[in-house]
């Protein structure tokens, strides 16, 4: 079965606010962050750490 990417991150997302219940605006904070990073100059740092 071939789940793609966002679809599976979307759903992750969604189940883990509903258990979890962090607050809206740590969210916002993780998600500007992580695009932020994404387009930063430590994104090559970042890829090869993850890899």
């Amino acid at each position: 079965m071939d789940v793609p990417l966002g679809l599976a991150l979307i759903i992750v997302g969604w189940l883990g606010v509903k258990l979890i219940r962090p607050p809206w605006w740590l969210i916002a904070v993780l998600l500007l962050g992580g695009y932020l990073l994404a387009d930063s100059l430590l994104a090559p740092v970042i890829d090869t750490a993850v890899k």
